[in-house]
């Protein structure tokens, strides 16, 4: 007996093969209408039209065409049921064996900043989501799939099965089916929720799995890849050479990328992180001399290390990237001749993101029984807002030294402190649970580099010791938020030891 296929889909990735399968070698009549019955069409496929098969013309621009008792009746009816087969007799309804939709690109579309509501709106899918969610609900007699990875699978299971499909294979498809309608809604909460401006009651979360990783930070924790599609993000990196990335080489990779993106391309800089902390940041003349001021401020802590650039990687840099081992490298761009010299180190990722910048609105914590969300720490540092607190105060080039530290101890954990000079990292102070701590670990590793030096806190001071470590360790110049019932103290402290203290107003703690 011949059965009967509903398919209307917007990704046409191998869907014709996919019809020809079906009706070739299994015997399927397929159901279909708009771009998916002309695609089918032009390949000498038979397909009996949506409108034709319901005896309604499709209305309204085209937004009212499956919604229709002939479609839904064939999706819905349980067949066991005797009711529901004498419903299907009396109204001519046939049942429909399988069902392949994929929806509307809606979050494709609100990605344009600029896009209109208007036209967000008509990306908003009905008849999709109406019948992915009746053939998920009705499992047990159709199978639904909802998109072309899932083909050769579903082909699989009609060679296996004498052209049928197990329950659990059905059962799974659902599941993936209701998780992905799910997604779509949030997706279009979520841009209504920005387009108000205002929190929404409720909030999505939802993902496509990109990619199944081998584990999570450790060995014996499952992991996996989503993503909001492939055209954003980190999906939209080409990775030119390396091993597959890894959940810790995203985790950092990420972090390398939010540091980077606070030097603008005009002056380059490199980056080298370790678990998500800077070992190693720097400006330059050249990528290369950012980058090797970068690795030499901590060459130990380097090695095995996540190196973000804010410019195209050429042959000198390479060059300088193949003296030592690298978990990963990202850069905008990369030059034939870096990646010819790059492969002697076949193994090290290299990824190119062309736009290093954009990153997300905001970031996700999971808790027990729910998650915490929060605006990202983007915001650009401005120091024509930060206030001089002290009687010594800053020339302009030393309050370029102060704004590189500042950037930097952004992205450090808290409680965190940064040494630099000359526009490259010389101490970093992470994750301590006092400040005092954080700043002698700095200072520590900045060692005799530190007279002369700059020092920022991503917290105010509590008290003044920490001001007097720096001085007593050659420290010239502090910039921190300040805010502390005891920010008095400090200053009084920075003023008779003869420091330059600047307040930023803005506190930038990384938990």
């Amino acid at each position: 007996m011949t059965r009967l296929a509903l398919l209307s889909v917007t990704d046409k990735t191998g869907l014709v093969d996919f019809a020809k399968q079906l009706v070739t070698n299994f015997n399927f009549e397929i159901i279909s209408s708009g771009g998916t019955a002309k695609t089918l069409q032009a390949a000498g496929i038979s397909v009996i039209k949506v409108s034709d098969y319901t005896g309604s013309p499709e209305i309204l621009g085209g937004r009212v065409k499956t919604l229709h008792p002939r479609i839904h009746g064939g999706i819905l009816a349980r067949r066991d049921l005797a009711q529901d087969v004498t419903d299907m007799e009396a109204n001519d309804i046939r049942p429909l064996d399988l069902v392949v939709v994929n929806l509307y690109a809606f979050e494709k579309t609100v990605a344009n900043p600029s896009v209109e509501i208007a036209d967000a709106i008509e990306q908003i899918d009905i008849g999709g989501p109406a019948m992915l969610r009746a053939a998920a609900k009705n499992f047990g007699h159709l199978t639904v799939i909802p998109d072309p990875r899932y083909y050769p699978e579903y082909l699989q299971q009609l060679q296996e099965n004498k052209g049928g499909t197990t329950i659990a294979f059905r059962q799974k498809m659902a599941g993936i089916t209701f998780a992905l309608t799910h997604a779509y809604d949030g997706e279009i909460a979520k841009y209504f929720a920005s387009v108000a401006q205002d929190g929404a009651s409720y909030y999505t979360l939802g993902g496509k799995q990109l990619q199944t990783l081998r584990y999570g930070e450790n060995p014996h924790q499952g992991a996996a890849w989503y993503g909001s599609g492939e055209t954003s993000g980190w999906a939209a990196a080409t990775q030119i050479q390396g091993k597959e990335l890894s959940y810790n080489n995203l985790v950092d990779l990420e972090a390398a990328r939010r540091l980077i993106a606070e030097f603008p391309t005009e002056e380059p800089a490199a980056a080298i992180l370790k678990h998500t902390n800077p070992c190693g940041v720097a400006l330059g003349s050249t990528l290369k001399e950012a980058y090797e001021k970068a690795f030499n401020a901590d060459a130990t802590s380097a090695f095995g290390g996540i190196v973000a650039l804010n410019g195209p990687i050429d042959g000198e840099t390479a060059e300088s990237l193949g003296k030592t081992f690298l978990e990963c490298v990202v850069a905008p761009d990369c030059t034939p001749e870096a990646r010819e010299i790059l492969q002697r180190k076949s193994k090290v990722r290299v990824l190119i993101l062309e736009d290093l910048t954009a990153g997300p609105k905001q970031t996700l914590k999971t808790i027990a029984g729910g998650f915490l969300l929060q605006d990202s720490d983007d915001s650009r540092c401005d120091p024509q807002h930060w206030q001089i607190v002290t009687v010594k105060h800053p020339t302009d080039q030393q309050l370029e030294e102060l704004l590189f530290a500042w950037k930097v101890c952004k992205h450090v954990k808290s409680n965190a402190i940064i040494v630099s000079n000359h526009k490259t990292t010389l101490g970093v102070g992470a994750g301590q649970m006092n400040r005092v701590g954080s700043v002698k670990i700095a200072l520590e590793q900045a060692g005799s580099s530190s007279q002369g030096a700059y020092l920022a806190s991503d917290g105010f001071f509590p008290f003044d010791d920490s001001v007097k470590t720096s001085a007593g360790a050659g420290i010239i110049a502090i910039v921190q938020p300040g805010g502390s019932l005891k920010d008095r103290d400090s200053i009084k402290a920075a003023n008779e030891l003869g420091l330059i203290m600047v307040m930023t107003g803005v506190r930038h703690f990384l938990h």
